[in-house]
This record gives structure tokens, C-alpha cells and sequence, in this order.
């Protein structure tokens, strides 16, 4: 397919910001801190351009947005369309990636341990409470298991990745979702908490026995403490996370059907879909306080989208493919008021 050109007015809102993107700030999901932190770096590199983000959580990172503080949010929970339209807001996705269980078990290696929907609701929920258990031995026959208590570690601060760990529990387990449901934060019936993908993944890599659920990136950087598992999917294959999983589940989704991208990949169909696949939005003002600012942001974002896909591969992350990257292009032209527009225009000169 050719690529699709912008008109004249948003060229020049995405072009013009090379001079004024020096300030552009971003805030929210730690989910995509580590493509993001890439991402910025290369784009400095190329534009020298600063972008400064703050990797504190979706929930936060959608309450400086919404206060105007920064120049974009990110979120791995989609804004509901009718709050957006509500917040004068737009909502689009940057990158998809996996979020995986991640244990701490002597012996236990990457990718051996196998969960399912059901065991993983079970121990969130207090209901198996040693790794022996008959419903872990059951789906790790060959596996060596302690007769050791379970600490499950879960996330304190409001979290995009919980939301999709919770959203999907809700989907394969009635219990967990009349208990629990889902949510950036819930009220967890067991556990201890640690903030960011960060936290969790040093509380899990401290206690022996400890449980959480990480976005994949961070799991590969602690592989010396703590291992990620496999998870059941929907056609009842145990499923590897890695990049080929997310893609797999990815291609299910039929984006133009879903309003501002109001779109959650959890559970998806396919043999070879992971059943944790989640997506990074980016969330904005229609027409923000500093069309100028805003304007740099989506010159970033649009550089990453379209020159950032090496970074987000090599951290096994799926880049968006180009037939959605041309849709989120036409959204913008669709979405942007004319204050944004005008003003970039007129900083090109």
C-alpha cells in the first residue's frame, strides 16, 4: 500500500516542530518506559529534539494530562469514547507488548513453568496458597515443586498492566470477576505491593516463592532472579511470551471497528496468541493549552511510529503495522483543532 501522505496543514504541524520540541514532556504507563526511553534517545539523535517521559503509571500519567501538565499521556487501559469526547481528548496506540507471570521458584528456569487463566485466579485470589498445590502439579507434571508458601506480589500504584492482568482474569475466571474485576487498581484480596514494573519486579526477585505479573521487557532484565511463565490460551495451547505470541494475538484485531481505538487484546483468539497481549495508548488534548507543545509531541510520536520499529523489536515489542499507523494518521487530521494546526503553521516560519 503507498504511504499516506497528510494534508498541507498537519505536515506542517508534525514538520514544523523542530525548532520549539525541546520541551515536550510525557507521563504514565511504566509498561512502555523501556521502548520509550529508546525511542527518545534515537529521536534525539536524529532530530535533536528533547523528550522528557515520566514512567508513573497509567493512572497518573492520564491525571497530568488531564490537568494539562504534560504534553501526552500514555495508558495501557483505553479511555472509555465518551470520557474522552467528554475531556475535549483523543486516544490513539503506539506499540503493543505482553504482560507475563514471573516467579521466583529454586530450580524453576525461564518459560517452564505453565499457569492457567484459572490456577493464575486462584492464587490472586488466596485459593492456592503453596506452590504443590494439586491444581499447579496438574498443569507441571514434570516440574519439581515446593511444598512452599505462595507470596503474591501485585502493584500498588495505578497500573495499565494491572488493568490487562485483571481484565484478563475477569475474562477466564467468574470468580475473580465477581470478586475482583479489573481495573488500573483493584482491591486485591492477597498480597504485598510494589510500585511500577520496577517494584514488582524487585519484591519478586527478593522473596523466594513470590509471584507478580510484569511487562515483558522487565521480566528479560531479571532473568537472573526471577522467571516468566507460560500461559494457557484461549484454544487451550500453553503459550511462550515473546514477540511472535503478540503479534499473533495483535493480527485478531480489527481496529476500525472501535472508536478511539477502544480496543483490549487480552484473551484473544488464536493458536499461537498470547492470552496477555496489551496495548500502549498515548492520550491528548484536542485542542491543548500550547498547540506548539502539542504539536512536537506528535512529531515524536509519529517518528517512532514510523522509524522507532527496530527499537520495539529488539525489546520484543510489536511495532504497529503500517495500515494502522496510516489510520492513526488520518485520526489525527480528523481530531486536531484548528488552534493546533494554525499555530504550528506559524511556527514554521
Amino acid at each position: 500500500m503507498k504511504h499516506l501522505r497528510l494534508p498541507i496543514v498537519l505536515t506542517a504541524l508534525v514538520v514544523a516542530t523542530q525548532s520549539f520540541a525541546a520541551d515536550t514532556t510525557g507521563a504514565g504507563s511504566t509498561f512502555v518506559s523501556p521502548v520509550m526511553a529508546k525511542w527518545i534517545d534515537a529521536y534525539k539523535a536524529k532530530t535533536g529534539n528533547t523528550v522528557t517521559y515520566q514512567a508513573v503509571g497509567s493512572s497518573i500519567g492520564i491525571g497530568l494530562i488531564k490537568k494539562a501538565t504534560v504534553d501526552f499521556g500514555a495508558t495501557d487501559m483505553p479511555l472509555d469514547p465518551k470520557e474522552l469526547e467528554k475531556l475535549g481528548m483523543i486516544q490513539f496506540p503506539i506499540v503493543i507488548g505482553g504482560v507475563v507471570p514471573v516467579v521466583n521458584i529454586d530450580g524453576v528456569k525461564p518459560g517452564q513453568m505453565h499457569f492457567s487463566g484459572e490456577v493464575l485466579a486462584g492464587i490472586y485470589l488466596g485459593r492456592i496458597k503453596t506452590w504443590n498445590d494439586p491444581a499447579i502439579r496438574a498443569i507441571n507434571p514434570d516440574l519439581k515443586l515446593p511444598n512452599a508458601p505462595i507470596t503474591v506480589v501485585h502493584r500498588i500504584d495505578g497500573s495499565g498492566t494491572t488493568f490487562n492482568w485483571s481484565n484478563y482474569l475477569s475474562k477466564v475466571s467468574p470468580q475473580w470477576k465477581a470478586a475482583v474485576g479489573e481495573g488500573t487498581a483493584v482491591e486485591w484480596p492477597v498480597g504485598v505491593g510494589g510500585r511500577g514494573n520496577d517494584g514488582v519486579a524487585s519484591l519478586v526477585g527478593l522473596v523466594p516463592g513470590a509471584i507478580g505479573y510484569l511487562e515483558y521487557a522487565y521480566a528479560l532484565q531479571r532473568l537472573d532472579k526471577i522467571s516468566f511463565g507460560v500461559v494457557q490460551n484461549s484454544t487451550g495451547n500453553f503459550v511462550v511470551p515473546d514477540a511472535a505470541s503478540f503479534q499473533a494475538a495483535a493480527s485478531s484485531a480489527d481496529w476500525t471497528a472501535d472508536r478511539d481505538f477502544h480496543l483490549v487484546l487480552t484473551n484473544a483468539p488464536g493458536e499461537d496468541a498470547y492470552p496477555i497481549t496489551a496495548t500502549t495508548f498515548v492520550v491528548m488534548p484536542k485542542q491543548p493549552k500550547s498547540p506548539e507543545r502539542s504539536a512536537a509531541a506528535i512529531d515524536f510520536v509519529r517518528w517512532s511510529l514510523e522509524n522507532g520499529k527496530t527499537q520495539a523489536e529488539t525489546l520484543n515489542y510489536v511495532p504497529l503495522p503500517q495500515a494502522l499507523v496510516q489510520q492513526i494518521e488520518m485520526y489525527w487530521q480528523q481530531s486536531f483543532g484548528p488552534a493546533t494546526v494554525t499555530a504550528s503553521a506559524g511556527s514554521k516560519r
